[in-house]
C-alpha cells in the first residue's frame, strides 16, 4: 500500500501547502546565498509536520540540487558530522559546480553532554561550506544553539491552518472516491493541531477499507500530545480562557519552567496595555518566584504546582482587555548571561587560584581578596607580572583584573613569597 505521504507529496515549491512566505523565504535565500550575498547558513524552525524539511527536499528536486541529509540528533560524533556533512560541505560535486545543499534535521536534538563536539562540528561545518547549509529545529531558542543561530538566516513556519488543512484533505478524498463529512474533515484538522503530515495519516487510517467517512466514525480520534516553542507556547498561554487551558500550556513547553518565567516576565509589558491587567500579572509571577526560591532551597517539589498556577492561570485569568498581537521579545537576562559567559569564567578561573594560594573558600576570595586584588593592579600595574606569576594568570585574567597593558618590564621592587606564610 503506498502512503498517501508519498503519494501527494508536492513536486514543486509552489505546491506545499501552508507557509507560502517562509518556503519564498528560503527560496530566496539559497538564490542569494549562490551568490555569496547572504548568510552561508539558514536554520527553518517550527512545529512538526509543517513543511521544514518537505520544503529542503522538494527545493532540491526541483532544481536539481545533490541533497545531503543527516539527522544530527541520530549522528551521535563529531568524526561522523565531519566525515559526512564537512566533506560535502567543502568539497564540490563531480561536476565541478557548487549545486549541493547539506541539510542537518532536528539539530535541536543533540545532547551536549552526550554528544560531545556536535555544536562545534556543525559551527565548523557553516563556516568551511562552499554550499548552502539548511538546519531544522522545533526550538531553535534552546540555549546550546545560540552560536549556531548567530550564523544562521532564521525562517519560521508556523503552523497549518485547519481550513487549509481541511481544503487539501478533500482534494486529497475527491482524487481516491471517497465520501467524507466536511464535519469529519474538520475534526481530524483540529485534532492534527497544525500538523499536516499527521491530518493526512490520520484520513488514510480512518478511510483504509472505506467509501464513505462520517463524522461519527472520526469522533474516537485522540488529541496528539504535543510539545511546541516558547513562542507558540506563550501565544497559547496568553490565550488562555480557562485556568484548565492555561496549566495545560506548561505540558506543551520545549522550555523548562524557570526559563518560561523569565519570557513571560520579559513579554509582560508588550502584551497587557492596561495597567492595572500589567500590576496583577507581576504580582501573581512575583509570588511563583517566591515559590521556586523556597522550592529551590528546601527540595521541596510539593511547591511546584502552586509555583506554575501562579505563573500561568494567574497572569491570565481575570484581564480587563485581551492582549493583541505582539512580536515577543527575547529575555534580556538570558541574553546578559550569554554576553557575559566568558568574563565570568575568567573571574572563576582567578578565584579558584587566590582559593588555592590563600587556603580560602572561593566566596571568601570573592569577598575579601579580589577587590582588593583589582586595586592593587589598577594602581600599581608595575607589580601585576609578580602577582600573575605567583597566582599563575594569564595575560586575559591580568586585564581582567584592570591592566591597561601588556609591555611592562620585571619591577625592581622585591615582593616576599608568599607561599612561605
Amino acid at each position: 500500500m503506498l502512503l498517501w505521504l508519498q503519494k501527494y507529496r508536492p513536486r514543486t515549491i509552489s505546491e506545499i501547502v501552508g507557509n507560502t512566505n517562509a518556503v519564498n523565504q528560503f527560496a530566496d535565500w539559497i538564490s542569494k546565498r549562490l551568490k555569496n550575498d547572504v548568510k552561508k547558513a539558514a536554520l527553518l524552525y517550527g512545529p512538526p509536520g509543517v513543511g521544514k524539511s518537505l520544503t529542503v527536499q522538494v527545493y532540491a528536486e526541483q532544481f536539481g540540487f545533490d541533497l545531503i541529509e543527516l539527522n544530527a540528533s541520530d549522528v551521535r560524533a563529531k568524526e561522523q558530522l565531519m566525515r559526512i556533512a564537512g566533506t560535502a560541505a567543502s568539497q564540490l560535486t563531480i561536476f565541478g559546480g557548487a549545486k549541493r545543499i547539506v541539510f542537518l534535521d532536528e539539530i535541536d536534538g543533540i545532547n551536549p553532554a552526550e554528544d560531545k563536539g556536535c555544536i562545534p562540528a556543525i559551527i565548523d561545518i557553516i563556516n568551511k561550506s562552499n554550499c548552502p547549509v539548511v538546519l531544522a529545529a522545533n526550538d531553535p531558542w534552546d540555549p546550546k544553539l545560540r552560536p549556531i543561530r548567530d550564523l544562521c538566516v532564521l525562517i519560521r513556519y508556523n503552523k497549518i491552518r485547519s481550513p487549509t488543512i481541511v481544503k487539501f484533505l478533500k482534494e486529497i478524498c475527491r482524487k481516491e472516491g471517497i465520501v467524507v463529512e466536511d464535519r469529519a474533515l474538520t475534526l481530524i484538522a483540529e485534532k492534527a493541531d497544525g500538523d499536516l503530515r499527521s491530518a493526512i495519516t490520520d484520513l488514510q487510517v480512518l478511510t483504509e477499507g472505506r467509501r464513505y467517512l462520517r463524522f461519527e466514525d472520526v469522533v474516537w480520534l485522540p488529541t496528539r500530545n504535543r510539545q511546541y516553542g516558547v513562542f507558540d507556547v506563550l501565544k497559547e498561554l496568553f490565550w488562555s480562557k480557562t485556568a484548565l487551558q492555561a496549566r495545560l500550556v506548561m505540558e506543551k513547553s520545549l522550555i523548562d519552567h524557570e526559563t518560561l518565567k523569565l519570557w513571560i516576565h520579559e513579554n509582560l509589558p508588550l502584551v497587557y496595555s492596561d495597567l492595572s491587567d500589567l500590576v496583577r500579572a507581576y504580582d501573581m509571577l512575583s509570588k511563583a518566584d517566591v515559590f521556586f526560591g523556597r522550592m529551590n532551597r528546601t527540595q521541596n517539589w510539593d511547591l511546584l504546582p502552586y509555583a506554575l498556577e501562579f505563573m500561568t492561570a494567574g497572569i491570565v485569568l481575570g484581564v480587563k482587555k485581551k492582549p493583541e498581537f505582539v512580536k515577543y521579545q527575547f529575555p534580556q537576562k538570558l541574553l546578559l548571561i550569554s554576553s557575559t559567559k566568558n568574563s565570568r569564567k575568567i573571574r572563576d578561573e582567578i578565584l579558584l587560584a587566590l582559593s588555592e594560594k590563600c587556603k580560602l573558600s572561593r566566596r571568601k576570595a570573592l569577598t575579601e581578596i579580589f577587590p582588593y586584588l583589582k586595586v592593587i593592579i589598577e594602581e600599581n600595574p608595575s607589580t601585576s607580572r609578580h602577582i600573575g606569576e605567583w597566582l599563575n594568570l594569564n595575560e586575559d585574567h591580568l586585564k581582567y583584573l584592570g591592566l591597561k597593558t601588556s609591555k611592562l618590564k620585571k619591577p625592581n621592587i622585591k615582593i616576599p613569597d608568599l607561599d612561605r606564610y
